[in-house]
């Protein structure tokens, strides 16, 4: 039987790999270069495997060492929320939701499918955007709660992430008075001659507009693609192009924006889920998003 390893010879190795040499890490952590290297060939001796291998003038981790690093990250990550999990528990009392949003969700729906939620009266709702492999990058860290996106969790063999259906919605076009007033007569062919905004590929949407105008062989007048959904709304709104939108969100598109719905985006529907690393949801405030159908 091995001996158990020692936490601390784990957080010399972490600073190691991170520092990327025996020596810079000596300066971060204040010690002589002869203790660190010590600490971390007993840390290796502990797991019968070696970490750390020569490349150049520093180091770089092996199959083993990567492993290790991994759950180091984790570890160290946990350590470094414990004294603000600590200070959340003993202050007011509050219910914390962490929760990661996709840059290409509608934000007028973010809100929407998190409506449930904000009524908790001891909310302390923590909200991060980012690509949705960052997210769920942060979600495995247990950094979030749960993570908000148009697309199902991919297929990890590292960590299980379930995907929660939250609901769909239909797609429709709108834009100015102006142009609406070109666009309408031959809609949809007209989108073939009025600007068109789009949101980029990265989007889950996107793919099945593409499929739509295909489908009507329409050549769509693309002036601008935009990342985020409500800079694609910002512009549409200024004038810049017709633009689509979750109809779900139709009053407080109307509400918040100068525009008025051109037409249908007949058969294009925008999903969405609500991604976690349990497959039965235990955080209370997780459970009231997934309650409602849309």
């Amino acid at each position: 039987m091995s001996t158990p390893f020692n936490y601390k010879h784990l957080y010399y190795f972490w600073v190691v790999a991170k520092e990327g040499g025996i020596s810079r890490a000596a300066e971060k952590l204040d010690m002589a270069v002869q203790t660190v290297s010590a600490q971390v060939r007993e840390l290796e001796r502990s797991l019968g495997y070696a970490l750390l291998k020569p490349a150049g003038r520093g180091l770089v981790l092996t199959d083993a060492g990567q492993a290790a690093m991994q759950q180091a990250d984790q570890i160290f990550q946990l350590g470094e929320d414990l004294p603000m999990r600590v200070r959340d528990a003993v202050s007011a009392p509050a219910v914390r939701l962490a929760v990661g949003i996709c840059d290409g969700l509608p934000k007028l729906v973010v809100r929407r499918l998190m409506q449930p939620a904000l009524s908790e009266p001891n909310l302390r709702l923590l909200c991060h955007e980012g690509n949705l492999s960052d997210l769920l990058g942060d979600l495995a860290l247990h950094r979030l709660d749960v993570v908000l996106s148009d697309r199902p969790a991919p297929v990890n063999p590292n960590i299980k992430l379930y995907s929660h259906a939250m609901g769909s919605t239909t797609i429709g076009w709108y834009g100015t008075a102006a142009l609406l007033a070109s666009a309408a007569e031959d809609f949809p062919r007209s989108l073939a001659d009025v600007p068109v905004l789009l949101p980029t590929p990265h989007t889950a949407v996107r793919d099945r507009l593409d499929q739509w105008f295909e489908q009507r062989a329409i050549r769509p007048r693309i002036v601008g693609e935009f990342a985020d959904s409500a800079l694609l709304k910002t512009f549409g709104a200024s004038g810049m192009g017709v633009f689509p939108a979750a109809e779900w969100a139709h009053d407080d598109l109307l509400a918040h924006y100068p525009v008025q719905r051109l037409g249908s985006c007949e058969g294009v529907t925008e999903h969405f889920f609500a991604i976690g690393t349990e497959k039965k949801v235990h955080h209370p405030l997780v459970q009231r998003l997934l309650q409602p159908a849309l």
